[in-house]
């Protein structure tokens, strides 16, 4: 059968669909860290909804799938840097373990997808764009912070962290700025008038726009919190330790006064903090020799010391990844969130065989209780978190508003010199932006940084440097929003979307 015109037409054009929802996905990730070119966010998620909207839900699904071989392909590219450079596995094996990822994420937008069209099967283009497809993309977003431990990394919400946008964000945290960025989307594609008889429904949607971004903007100067006290000096140190000597002994004498030199020099802060893991030593090795000597300095200077280093409880030999505590008041926070396949393996029986390709130190960590007594440091308590631990935004709220600033240590140098360690920094300024309390953030090869209430910069090491940073911090007292609700008002709505648009389903040929 030969096909008349119009079928190759209508072919043809859903090929250029497919081929669209690709390259948008490959756009996405410019537009957070190191690019930070915030406006492709929009654009990206509203050639996905101009994909979705004439589709079936199977051919939804399709397209969603190709933007996330596009979102993730380009976005968590730097996951075979950590798994062949630094997790022991070779070529073949990094990259096959790096597209069986990419492959599984790229299910999440296939869904929202799917969901959206099939929900709203006989909806209006207003209602598709403007309420099923924003919520859809935001829920399949918040499954994925959680779904099996969770991986957040690229939601679209910590590309605008610098943007009017970013307003939202005390408020309804991470989500509500990515529903605030697919409602853009969705208002942008509803200015432009598929037939003459939308013309009306055009304007009314650049008006809506001009609004939203008045009310963000609006936002963006409500102080949401105060200060609790007078600013103290807070010293941040980048050790720069090669991750390929940190954990050999012969180095780990050396690496120790490394870190001892750098403080020394700063003991006028009120508070110094060292990375994750900063001491290549069990704390049970070093707390009556090394720490107990730091412990002494410190008190003499009246100076806190915030330390990075592994804990052994024994004889349970129950190994965490904790932050430890030096001067006025003494105190451990261990690690709550596991790094899935560097400090625990997931579905052991299943997954096993992993064990053989990566060749990781420190597996098997044990999870710190969820009811831990807060740190206290320069005179007030903080919200403590380590390595990745900052880019779940709901855990975060766990000692606030009580805490009075947030700290957070990791040790970036698994992710290698690749975007990894600029996305990881955007997250942890949307923690800041939420919570309306300075964030301090110590790594071991970068990005260490002093990051404002309102997610800003206030000072940054340079990459791969031996560095220090240093920086006159305010406590903060108050709570914003987000801080009392988290982010279930957000959720709620989007399920209720959900709901109401169940009348607008029938029976659809996918």
């Amino acid at each position: 059968m030969i096909p008349n015109r119009q079928t190759t037409k209508t072919g043809n054009r859903s090929w250029l669909h497919d081929g669209l929802a690709l390259l948008a996905g490959a756009l996405l990730p410019l537009a957070f860290s190191p690019f930070d070119w915030s406006y492709l966010a929009i654009l990206a998620i509203l050639l996905l909804f101009n994909s979705w909207l004439y589709a079936t839900p199977a051919r939804a699904f399709v397209r969603g799938y190709f933007f996330g071989l596009g979102q993730f392909g380009v976005g968590v590219s730097w996951v075979y840097v950590s798994m062949h450079t630094y997790g022991g596995a070779d070529a073949f094996e990094a990259t096959a373990l790096t597209a069986f990822f990419i492959l599984f994420l790229a299910l999440y937008p296939a869904v929202a997808g799917y969901l959206g069209v099939r929900i709203g099967a006989s909806a209006s283009r207003g209602v598709k764009l403007l309420l099923l497809f924003p919520s859809s993309w935001v829920l399949l977003e918040w499954f994925r912070g959680w779904f099996l431990t969770g991986f957040p990394w690229l939601q679209v919400g910590y590309s605008q962290v610098a943007t009017l946008l970013g307003g939202v964000a005390p408020i309804a945290g991470v989500h509500g700025v990515s529903l605030a960025v697919t409602w853009l989307a969705g208002l942008a594609l509803c200015s432009l008038p598929a037939r003459a008889r939308h013309r009306r429904g055009s304007i009314l949607a650049v008006l809506a726009m001009v609004a939203f971004l008045v009310v963000c903007a609006g936002l963006g100067r409500v102080e949401w919190t105060h200060a609790a006290g007078k600013p103290f000096k807070a010293t941040l140190v980048q050790g720069n330790i090669p991750q390929n000597v940190k954990w050999q002994p012969e180095f780990q004498r050396s690496t120790l006064d490394l870190y001892t030199e750098l403080t020394r020099q700063h003991w006028s802060s009120r508070l110094i903090i060292w990375p994750e893991t900063a001491v290549p030593a069990f704390h049970h090795q070093v707390k009556d020799t090394y720490l107990a000597d730091l412990q002494e300095e410190a008190a003499r200077s009246d100076t806190d010391l915030l330390i990075g280093i592994p804990v052994v409880e024994l004889p349970s030999e129950r190994y965490y990844n904790a932050i430890v505590a030096l001067g006025s008041q003494p105190g451990t926070y261990f690690k709550r969130h596991l790094v899935p396949f560097g400090e625990f393996l997931p579905l052991r029986p299943i997954l096993g065989f992993v064990l053989d390709l990566l060749q990781i130190p420190l597996a098997d960590f044990s999870r710190g209780s969820e009811q831990q007594q807060a740190l206290v440091a320069a005179g007030y308590p903080l919200a403590a978190s380590i390595c990745y631990e900052d880019i779940f935004g709901q855990e975060a709220l766990a000692s606030l508003p009580t805490a009075a600033y947030l700290v957070n240590v990791t040790n970036d140098a698994w992710f290698g010199d690749s975007i990894a360690p600029h996305q990881h920094l955007q997250m942890a300024r949307m923690r800041a932006l939420e919570t309306g309390r300075y964030m301090l953030r110590a790594t071991n090869t970068g990005v260490t940084a002093a990051i404002s209430p309102r997610g800003a910069i206030v000072s940054q090491a340079p990459m791969f440097q031996r560095s220090v940073v240093t920086a006159e911090i305010e406590p903060m007292q108050g709570a914003t929003p987000y801080i009392r609700y988290g982010d279930w008002p957000v959720i709620i709505v989007l399920f209720g979307t959900w709901l109401a648009a169940f009348p607008y389903r029938r029976r659809v040929v996918s």
